[in-house]
């Protein structure tokens, strides 16, 4: 088998880079692990930049999200029992966030691919790279006991932190910058209102609480907990009964407790692997780099990363330059550079650190103080809470 660019993972990254290739009349051939269904079971984030959405609507992807994606011009930060509000679109140029559960996103990706006959192969198994070091990749998987050889110009890797692409890098041709945080996040799904118009942050002496939503009916919670807790260590109850402990009073009183649909536990990392391009191998989103989830990053990276991508290989079929190919690395990474701090600096700003002595803590304290009080501190955060132009 034959294609122009193999891109390695089904998820939003490798879907939107395959949908935006194949307007632009590129063959690129999908190879994803897992089922449809199982990659639509995944529960991620739902927070787009501007940037984002702009990407999504040029996949021709974009109209259910413009219909009943929530946009957002501000976001609220809460502690010491008192409530602040951030306004995003006036302290950074007018732009807003869009709320759009990542599911949704990954569904409506599959379904303008199916519709433009673009090829996916799923349940692919045993997959592995080759020769991407020569100027003829090739990439090998079975499907139902079928052995399949596909040679490509180029190779994609949009299938993770573990994923083949990745793993088949030589551990000498690349640098790993990796932080782990001593925090993790229980994250609950629910058909229930969320508390407020906007996403609370929430900093109180028992640890963050995020509160965010899916649509006017679905709301996502998340609660920092213990690096060890598991979602079976947490009944419905207990979640609400922290949640409500960690929130201001008004806002705790609005919590319309119910059965969740979905409980899960993350960890909180940081990483970065250098560089991006590996001669015919790109990677693209958590194949290359990972961001704490406070700040809303890392679907967002990868849409960026596919931007940069996209720009670069239509140039390369365009007129045979390698020029943006050569940047590409470059230029993604100097803003997922720029992420990761803002990454950082937001688990540092809001969660008890476990680690942190008393003056740590007042220290932590006196910034979300000077943060909701100063201007010029809150333009800082939206600039970067919006996102940084592509």
């Amino acid at each position: 088998m034959r294609c122009q660019v193999a891109i390695i993972g089904a998820g939003p990254s490798g879907l939107l880079l395959g949908q935006l290739l194949q307007r632009s009349g590129i063959d690129a051939l999908i190879i994803e692990r897992s089922t449809p269904e199982h990659v639509l079971s995944r529960v991620r984030a739902g927070v787009l930049e501007q940037g984002t959405v702009e990407l999504i609507r040029s996949a021709g992807a974009g109209a259910r999200c413009d219909r009943d994606g929530l946009v957002h011009s501000g976001i609220e930060i809460a502690f010491a029992g008192a409530r602040h509000r951030i306004d995003l679109r006036s302290a950074a140029n007018g732009r807003p966030i869009t709320i759009y559960g990542q599911t949704e996103l990954t569904r409506d990706l599959m379904d303008a691919r199916r519709d433009a006959g673009a090829k996916t192969v799923y349940g692919a198994t045993d997959v592995e790279l080759h020769d991407f070091d020569t100027d003829r990749p090739e990439v090998s998987y079975s499907q139902d006991g079928v052995q399949t050889r596909v040679t490509a110009d180029f190779i994609c890797g949009c299938d993770g932190f573990r994923g083949a692409s990745r793993q088949a890098i030589p551990a000498r041709a690349m640098q790993v910058y990796d932080k782990s945080y001593p925090i993790s996040w229980l994250g609950l799904l629910a058909d229930t209102p969320p508390v407020a118009e906007e996403l609370v942050y929430a900093s109180s002496d028992r640890g963050f609480a995020l509160c965010s939503m899916r649509s006017a009916t679905r709301s996502r919670f998340y609660l920092q907990t213990a690096e060890t807790d598991q979602p079976a260590d947490w009944s419905d109850d207990a979640f609400w009964s922290e949640l409500r402990r960690r929130l201001p009073d008004d806002l705790a009183a609005s919590i319309r407790a119910v059965p969740s649909i979905e409980k899960s536990s993350t960890k909180l990392r940081s990483s970065v692997t250098e560089p991006l391009r590996f001669n015919r191998l790109f990677l693209c989103g958590d194949a290359g780099h990972i961001v704490p989830p406070i700040g809303a990053k890392g679907l967002n990276l990868a849409a960026s990363d596919v931007h940069y991508l996209v720009e670069a290989l239509l140039e390369y079929y365009a007129d045979g330059s390698a020029a943006a190919l050569d940047r590409y690395s470059h230029r993604a990474l100097a803003r997922v550079w720029k992420a990761e701090y803002f990454c950082w600096w937001m688990t540092n700003l809001f969660h008890l650190r476990p680690d942190a002595d008393a003056f740590e803590t007042r220290l932590q304290t006196a910034e979300l103080d000077y943060l909701t009080s100063s201007p010029s501190a809150q333009t800082s955060l939206a600039e970067n809470y919006v996102g940084t132009p592509f």
